[in-house]
């Protein structure tokens, strides 16, 4: 099985991919002329404006869900296996793929503003829905809604809980063992996997008015939380700074980097956190009430900043300015000068021994407890996003008792994953990625040649925006934008 998924993994994350997300970041960056640095003042104040309503969420609330997705085991255990694979000038990279991503984040949310629905008093979209509506193709729309629902129902689920699991072994210890369906698993794990889904399924049972409550008070909390750890870490080591950004840049044009380690890695773990392009973050976007569509894509585009700029890099300094991160050339880990062949570089490992070689015990239980919430969360955006497209495909194919069954599958894949091989977890999820990224980034890059609608209501935005104009109006058909059904309402 790992041969079989590595192989495909292999053909999903090629160069082509890693090009094609830097390619449409920089496209993007040009055509809205870098929106992520003009309106960043902008993006902060739409944040915290607007409010939910029966049908709908706020901005702050689309936000914490999006966040809630992009800020998850990526944040810690991805940026510790980019770091341990691809040398410290990955971190580069991921800042890399974050500040262009960040217009590609805008473009796909502000699509999903334009082409939403109100479906049974409740408003959704996503990828699969302006794919239908903007280009007109319902078979594209079909994959990349199946490829979604196997993605972020089965795949990408197990890849959150497994390094939860992992965190708390390494945290708590591994007890005793039980036999379970054949294999020995740690009790710590066993009694991880049935809290976590018993709690997520208490949650999502509430639907998603339930979701964007809990993120938007625990995501806040647990991200501003682990900064300030990061700060207190790199405040006891701030001599060592300089240096540790030095070597970031300096890693990042090393001969390794251009052979593709430092780049590959660092661009398939920016994707795999900050999520732009890869078509997650439009699902929690369409969901919020807004006066204008480009207004929820800056804030969307703001998201992209929180997640890599700020929590990623918290986590990169944190490791290496401690000096607890993989050597490349050697087969084992550095810890603390010490040679280790029991740290696993997909696992949040780097993370903990960094903060344990500062804090003592305190540090591994502090990750793991930041895991649990990051990773926690991960999963509840994953099931909206999957019962989005459950939705859409329900549209055209009806069946009974659809939602049940979505949540009975992501609850196994939550159980399971806890307990399984972290390096099978992260593949089978790097491939869910990588077929959403390429469904969704060359969807959005045919849309520039058949209309421009995330571009046009950029530029109409600024134009109301120039006139002082207090309350934003969008009127879709003006501006030559078909399809727009909602917005014509």
């Amino acid at each position: 099985m790992q041969e079989i998924v590595s192989t495909i993994n292999a053909y999903v994350w090629s160069s082509a991919l890693i090009y094609l997300c830097l390619g449409a970041g920089l496209f993007y960056s040009i055509l809205t002329r870098f929106a992520q640095v003009r309106h960043f003042r902008e993006m902060l104040r739409l944040t915290f404006s607007g409010k939910e309503s029966d049908r709908g969420i706020s901005s702050f609330q689309a936000l914490a869900v999006s966040l809630s997705g992009r800020v998850g085991v990526g944040n810690i255990a991805g940026v510790a296996a980019a770091i341990g694979f691809g040398g410290p000038g990955a971190v580069f990279w991921m800042w890399v793929v974050a500040f262009l991503g960040a217009s590609t984040a805008y473009i796909e949310s502000a699509l999903s503003q334009i082409y939403k629905e109100e479906d049974e008093g409740q408003l959704r979209g996503g990828p699969a829905y302006y794919i239908e509506k903007a280009m007109g193709q319902n078979w594209y729309a079909w994959i990349f809604a199946i490829s979604t629902i196997v993605a972020v129902g089965l795949l990408l689920p197990g890849v959150q809980s497994n390094s939860i699991g992992n965190a708390a072994e390494l945290a708590f210890g591994s007890s005793s063992t039980i036999n379970f369906m054949g294999d020995a698993v740690s009790s710590t794990k066993m009694i991880t996997a049935i809290v976590i889904s018993a709690i997520f399924t208490f949650i999502v049972f509430g639907g998603v008015k339930r979701i964007a409550r809990f993120t938007q008070i625990v995501v806040p909390f647990m991200a501003l939380g682990y900064i300030l750890m990061a700060i207190v870490i790199i405040g006891m080591h701030i001599n060592e700074l300089p240096g540790v950004v030095s070597m970031i840049f300096k890693d990042a044009f090393t001969p390794i980097a251009g052979f593709g380690a430092a780049i590959g890695w660092g661009v398939k773990r920016g994707v795999y956190s900050n999520e732009a392009g890869q078509g997650t973050g439009p699902h929690a976007a369409a969901a919020a009430e807004v006066e204008h569509p480009a207004q929820q894509g800056l804030v969307q585009a703001f998201s992209v900043y929180v997640d890599t700029l700020f929590i990623c890099s918290a986590t990169a300094f944190m490791i290496l300015i401690t000096s607890q991160y993989y050597v490349s050339g050697l087969d084992n880990a550095i810890s603390g000068g010490i040679l280790s062949s029991k740290i696993i570089i997909s696992s949040p490992a780097f993370t903990q021994l960094a903060l344990e070689s500062v804090m003592g015990g305190f540090g591994k239980a502090f990750v793991a407890i930041a895991l649990l919430f990051f990773a926690f969360t991960t999963i509840l955006a994953y099931y909206y996003i999957a019962e989005t497209n459950v939705a859409w495909v329900s549209r055209s194919f009806k069946f009974p008792g659809k939602l049940i069954i979505l949540k009975i599958a992501i609850i196994v894949s939550v159980f399971f994953g806890t307990i399984r091989p972290a390096d099978l977890a992260w593949a089978m999820g790097d491939i869910g990625v990588g077929l959403m990224a390429w469904l969704n980034i060359i969807g959005i890059l045919i849309l520039f040649f058949m209309g421009r609608p995330a571009l046009k209501a950029l530029r109409d935005y600024e134009r109301q925006k120039k006139e002082g104009i207090t309350k934003y109006t969008f009127n879709p058909e003006a501006l030559g934008i078909k399809n727009a059904d909602f917005w014509k309402k």
